[in-house]
């Protein structure tokens, strides 16, 4: 699987837009510099895989922006052997972010033919998340719960219960809530029933689909 010194040199171009645009987290900065982005794409797409911009990748869904990826991940401030839910696998470049970060990773995909390609193509790359499942995001998945954080990387128009549940105490949940435009919402478990919660403006992500059978 081809990475030549031309994506790497376009990946530095991609770090240095996403250190402009405010990404300060050294450890996220360090994986998407690593992270061969173009192989998580359509060949059709390669040309564009490193700009600032999200790109479909089949069933209705996209590769986020690398802009929002990085954001989402310097929210939930990861740790090495932070224990992460992902809720929407997709493509699996998130995943690959945590993993580089030095995070045991937990993910679930709803859209089978993606959870597929992604469970064939992260080995290929080197990367061994933890688990990953297909079923309901909306559920979590409890029976390897808590978890030190949780990223939803879909646009949910409330928070799931569930994924409240398995979060840690002290634990950081990250999640776009909303219909059209998403609000970037960061909730941190202060104790068995409170939430400390934050706002971090609008984005727009697919929806999160519930009741998979």
């Amino acid at each position: 699987m081809k990475d030549s010194d031309k994506h790497k040199g376009l990946r530095n171009q991609l770090v240095s837009i996403l250190k402009v645009k405010g990404i300060v987290d050294k450890g996220v900065l360090d994986a998407i510099n690593k992270i061969p982005r173009h192989l998580f794409l359509d060949s059709s797409f390669e040309n564009y895989a490193y700009q600032d911009k999200a790109f479909p990748i089949g069933e209705g869904q996209t590769i986020s922006q690398p802009y929002t990826v990085a954001f989402q991940t310097q929210l939930l401030e990861v740790k090495k052997d932070d224990k992460i839910l992902e809720i929407g696998t997709g493509s699996g470049y998130q995943t690959a972010v945590l993993f580089l970060m030095g995070a045991k990773v937990y993910s679930i995909e709803r859209q089978n033919k993606l959870f597929k390609q992604t469970q064939n193509l992260l080995p290929k790359l080197g990367i061994r998340p933890k688990h990953l499942s297909f079923g309901d995001g909306y559920k979590g998945l409890p029976e390897y719960a808590p978890f030190d954080s949780i990223i939803v990387t879909a646009g949910a128009p409330i928070i799931p219960q569930a994924l409240m549940a398995q979060l840690k105490i002290g634990g950081r949940l990250v999640i776009p809530l909303g219909a059209e435009i998403q609000i970037m919402t960061l909730l941190i478990r202060k104790n068995e029933t409170q939430f400390e919660k934050h706002e971090f403006g609008d984005f727009k992500f697919v929806p999160l689909l519930e009741n998979k059978n």
